[in-house]
């Protein structure tokens, strides 16, 4: 008998989505079956192309159809993407998330990690930007090795907007293109939060499946100018292993936790994990202390989404404009592209769960 587009339908209500916890065709995943002779081909569209469990559900579903439907059966299944959201509103409607990276403290290593999270989830084929919102420390434009450059502006709708500039697949805005480089921003709150307004509302920042925002350290005025301006779909926080730096972050987790922000954590992102040495790549000496953010996160009840090694490597590759993950074979690239897979999930996860609030009330 010949093979039947139910037949494949039925089979693949056997494979589930890891993180959503329900079946492929549920979510109206599947898409342009097409049958001929034993040759069943579709395509699976998954809510990120940064998704880490890619390899196991096209395995799952190939396996579905060759038990479900018949053994002689040669699936061929195309694997695409289409990033969920669950943001709404006129300011920044072609963004689909916005995702915060912050931290307790500085020194932590926040920008660098912002930077190649941002490569990394542009690697994978997403639409990304990067928001350099470190207001008194902008970093983007060396880390991303256009210091030289200035956004030009458009006029949209009669009204004046920058246009980031583009890096390594990123779309990147800083107040570091406004301002020179040996001279400090003299700035109160209130004309920091206005000019981190400025750099969101009145930038062209087109479509995009994640908006990166780089936040100064701590927890203060920027924080809560941003929250107010536009809707974060997440926060990741960024921490050293030390305890002093993990009692920060239990401040800033503290911090999006209130209900007058109320921002859901994705995680936490333990930087300087562990110190290896160029010479011998294989040795991990914890110099900063060892798991320390791998058990507040338990603690927390939240993911620890990576942990990135103190290589230098990573800090020459900041310096000379071009971010440590676009080597993508070293092991420190390897960390910020698992980052990444795992910024996407929590994303995909927290869109999921939103919505699933949405339909119930």
């Amino acid at each position: 008998m010949p093979i039947t587009e139910q037949q494949v339908i039925d089979a693949l209500r056997y494979v589930d989505d890891p993180d959503l916890k329900k079946d492929l065709v549920t979510l109206n995943m599947i898409r342009d079956i097409a049958i001929d002779g034993w040759n069943v081909s579709f395509t699976v569209v998954l809510t990120t192309p940064a998704c880490p469990m890619k390899d196991m559900i096209q395995r799952a579903c190939e396996n579905a159809i060759k038990y479900y439907v018949d053994q002689q059966a040669i699936p061929k299944v195309h694997m695409t993407a289409n990033v969920t959201s669950q943001r709404s509103g006129p300011i920044l409607p072609g963004v689909k998330n916005i995702v915060a990276v912050a931290s307790g403290k500085g020194g932590v290593g926040k920008s660098t990690v912002a930077a190649n999270l941002a490569c990394a989830l542009a690697m994978q084929g997403a639409k990304v930007g990067l928001l350099d919102a470190d207001i008194y420390g902008p970093s983007a434009p060396i880390m991303f090795g256009i210091m030289d450059e200035k956004p030009e502006v458009s006029n949209q709708n009669g009204q004046p907007q920058f246009l980031p500039i583009e890096s390594y697949g990123v779309k990147v805005l800083s107040i570091g293109f406004f301002a020179e480089a040996s001279k400090a921003l003299a700035w109160r709150g209130p004309m920091a939060s206005r000019a981190l307004n400025q750099l969101i509302t009145e930038a062209n920042w087109g479509e995009l499946d994640y908006l990166i925002i780089d936040l100064p350290p701590g927890t203060g005025d920027i924080h809560l100018s941003l929250v107010a301006t536009v809707p974060l779909t997440g926060a990741v926080i960024v921490s050293t292993p030390q305890n002093v730096a993990l009692a920060d972050v239990q401040k800033g987790v503290s911090m999006f936790e209130l209900p007058t922000v109320n921002v859901p954590v994705l995680g936490l992102i333990e930087n300087m994990a562990w110190f290896t040495p160029a010479e011998l790549p294989e040795n991990k000496y914890y110099i900063f202390g060892r798991d320390g953010a791998t058990h507040l996160a338990e603690r927390l009840g939240i993911p620890l989404l990576a942990q990135i090694p103190l290589v230098q490597s990573i800090c020459e590759a900041g310096d000379i404009g071009r971010p440590a993950v676009l080597q993508a074979t070293t092991p420190q690239a390897l960390a910020f592209l698992e980052l990444a897979k795992n910024v996407a999930q929590q994303v995909a996860i927290t869109n999921a769960q939103k919505q699933a609030v949405a339909v119930s009330q």
